[in-house]
């Protein structure tokens, strides 16, 4: 590792999100000013507005803000990932574009993976007073508490885009588009321990959603009956003795 690369990388996915870039880019900028050595990362998933130019504009403002780009949408799995391997810090944070995410609890979660030494491979967001419609709530709370009886991840909240983890753990884990609603699962699975930071749900700065809500009920379940049979056909690194 160069003595000048970040030590941390904060991965942001976004489609279509011009209105919110400016403000949550200088956001997270006063979150880290000064903590640690950072990296921005946005990942331009096919946007077909202004998000191109306006993440131009920024990266004239902001040196430490990268920008990859998808020709065409992937999915948020998919920009995630794209946004890791990118990444050059050991320690990435996650988090929606859309302005709800508060990037002031970046650093409570950053030292809280810190803390945790080599055996903490995530720290999850939880969020309370959540700023979304009753449908949306309702989908949520069913879906969580279907994924949270299968897996048994002791995790109430994976929707929330806040995360924290080592690079490492990530990009080791198996890689399927859904990927970022089983990550306490997954790592779990690995042997890393889990931590969890309350964080305060915002509303949407601008725009409307743009990854759909029916693919988290429907599509999730084939995803569910996946990291269940991962989980369940994991199998222990054997202890090798040399004589």
């Amino acid at each position: 590792m160069n003595a000048n690369d970040p030590a941390v990388s904060v991965v942001v996915p976004v489609r279509n999100e011009a209105g919110n870039l400016g403000t949550l880019v200088a956001e997270i900028g006063r979150a880290l000013d000064g903590k640690w050595r950072f990296e921005v990362i946005y990942v331009n998933d096919g946007s077909t507005d202004g998000t191109e130019a306006e993440l131009k504009r920024l990266m004239d403002l902001y040196s430490w803000l990268r920008r990859v780009r998808h020709k065409q949408s992937c999915g948020q799995s998919c920009a995630v990932r794209s946004g890791v391997a990118a990444a050059r810090a050991p320690l990435v944070v996650t988090l929606d574009g859309d302005g709800q995410n508060d990037p002031a609890f970046i650093p409570t979660m950053v030292r809280a993976l810190e803390a945790g030494g080599g055996q903490m491979g995530l720290i999850c967001g939880q969020r309370t007073g959540r700023k979304a419609s009753g449908f949306k709530k309702l989908q949520s709370r069913i879906a969580n508490g279907v994924r949270s009886a299968v897996l048994r991840d002791g995790t109430r909240d994976t929707g929330c885009g806040l995360k924290a983890f080592r690079r490492g753990v990530f990009l080791g884990l198996p890689y399927f588009d859904g990927l970022h609603r089983f990550l306490p699962a997954l790592v779990r699975r690995e042997g890393y321990q889990i931590g969890y930071v309350d964080v305060v749900d915002r509303p949407r700065g601008a725009g409307v959603s743009n990854y759909g809500l029916w693919d988290r009920l429907w599509v999730g379940i084939l995803d569910l009956a996946g990291v269940w049979w991962l989980i369940r056909r994991k199998k222990r690194v054997p202890e090798i003795l040399e004589d």
